[in-house]
């Protein structure tokens, strides 16, 4: 009885991600998928920044912000799937403690940028399209550049004080947490402090900054419809809409898999729907994003087209 009451009141300093817990063979069949998956997204990320950066047609806000968005969809790759693949790889899974919450802020830090840039490519679009003329104006370089800024801004606030407030929770009786990664809900399970405000506080900085985001876009698209609905050639309404066309699509993939991440409270989610979440959310749709950009929209496809040209007008 005494050594237990000792080992409960002894300060966790490394967590152990149980991950998967499969067979073998079962895990290094997950391993080889997530090491391919892992390359190719980021390969397709990579693209689109090279492009955008290389290609003028590419340079305008829209591709700008695309540019952005891969950043962030990099970002969260490099923070979540090299762990995953070690711990496939290998029997010893623990991390330490800061590295564990570091991880955590990061995959929340990020993921909130990804749901906040997708708000203003919905502004973007919205100024193209309802205020033609002006576009240029509105949406100079400084204004591209200052939006970014308020990404990062609107994440930090919206991330740092629950994962600082995580830091100073006492982890005291078990280690072991029932992820691939250090995530938020699994990782606040095994504090021995009162974490009701805690979840809380997560929750409502959550839901602000994910109503916030989903309502921008909303109200944009909304009025670009009924802009687009007033156009009197149904030639003019199709090319205007097949430029918001692949932003629909990625807009809507972020916002379904955010939804389905928080469509329960911290306590009220299995480990088994958390992983799911995740996958989805870190895994799948950074791979589909780069995809439906290249496969919907010509002007990427001409910007790759011609890069891979330019090496025989080289020769």
């Amino acid at each position: 009885m005494r050594s237990r009451n000792q080992n409960s009141t002894t300060q966790v300093t490394e967590f152990i991600l149980i991950g998967f817990q499969l067979s073998r063979p079962s895990e290094l069949l997950l391993f080889s998928v997530f090491l391919l998956v892992f390359l190719v997204t980021i390969a397709e990320n990579l693209t689109i920044i090279v492009l955008v950066c290389m290609d003028q047609r590419l340079q305008t806000p829209m591709y700008f912000f695309l540019c952005k968005l891969s950043c962030f969809e990099i970002f969260i790759l490099l923070n979540i799937i090299p762990k995953m693949l070690v711990n496939l790889l290998f029997s010893h899974k623990s991390i330490s403690f800061w590295a564990c919450v570091t991880q955590c802020y990061s995959y929340f830090f990020f993921g909130s940028c990804e749901i906040i840039i997708i708000s203003v490519m919905a502004i973007d679009r919205y100024i193209a399209i309802c205020h033609p003329l002006r576009y240029i104006i509105i949406m100079n370089g400084r204004v591209c550049v200052s939006l970014v800024f308020g990404c990062w801004i609107g994440a930090f606030f919206s991330t740092f004080g629950p994962i600082a407030l995580l830091g100073q929770l006492s982890f005291c009786s078990s280690n072991v947490i029932d992820h691939f990664f250090c995530d938020y809900a699994p990782l606040i399970k095994l504090s021995c402090n009162d974490v009701d405000a805690l979840l809380n506080l997560e929750s409502g900085l959550t839901a602000l900054m994910f109503l916030s985001s989903l309502s921008v876009t909303f109200f944009s698209y909304l009025y670009i419809i009924v802009t687009i609905l007033r156009m009197q050639s149904s030639g003019s309404q199709r090319k205007t809409f097949s430029t918001c066309a692949s932003h629909i699509t990625v807009a809507s993939i972020i916002y379904s898999s955010s939804i389905f991440m928080y469509s329960l409270p911290s306590k009220g989610r299995s480990p088994d729907a958390q992983k799911a979440a995740a996958i989805l959310t870190a895994v799948v749709t950074p791979l589909l994003n780069p995809f439906i950009y290249s496969l919907r929209n010509e002007k990427v496809k001409d910007a790759f087209r011609d890069c891979l040209k330019r090496p025989k007008h080289i020769l």
